[in-house]
């Protein structure tokens, strides 16, 4: 198994656009890319801590690659938008990919590179390419919000 961590606005929806994947074995959301040990929604949504609100993947590379996934990730937002998906605003909300291996991140900055020249959009992409961090797991009320609620974050 491995892991890939992405980050695209609210963690709900990117979960929601990963976690029933053919060889996905499990997601959980959290935050990752700050400053802060241990931190909580109500910090990281306050944008002091430096943390992404992000969604830990695992999964089966003979099932699902990792590009594949990041397929799903450039679909599930728009990656042109700095700190901000739709109306959630703040570095929390940042697009990011933070890489696991030298061949993620090698696979995260071509595909990225690949999308910026596609002239799908009209502004640059501006997701960060970071090494994966300390990945703290968020509140369980957040795991898996949208299978267990309706409405959320626009996904």
């Amino acid at each position: 198994m491995e892991k890939a961590t992405f980050a695209a606005g609210c963690f709900w929806g990117v979960e929601e656009s990963l976690y029933d994947l053919p060889g996905v074995t499990a997601t959980r959301v959290g935050y990752t890319g700050g400053h802060l040990e241990q931190p909580t929604y109500q910090q990281v949504c306050s944008g002091s801590t430096g943390h992404a609100e992000a969604v830990e993947v695992t999964f089966d590379p003979a099932t699902i690659s990792y590009e594949q996934l990041l397929k799903v990730f450039w679909q599930a937002h728009d990656p042109t938008q700095l700190n901000q998906q739709g109306p959630d605003v703040g570095s929390q909300y940042r697009s990011a990919i933070f890489y696991h291996s030298e061949h993620q991140r090698r696979q995260a900055e071509e595909s990225r590179d690949a999308l910026d020249a596609s002239g799908r959009y009209r502004r640059s992409v501006v997701t960060e390419i970071l090494p994966a961090a300390a990945f703290w797991e968020a509140e369980a009320y957040h795991q898996k919000y949208l299978q267990k609620n309706s409405g959320g974050c626009g996904f």
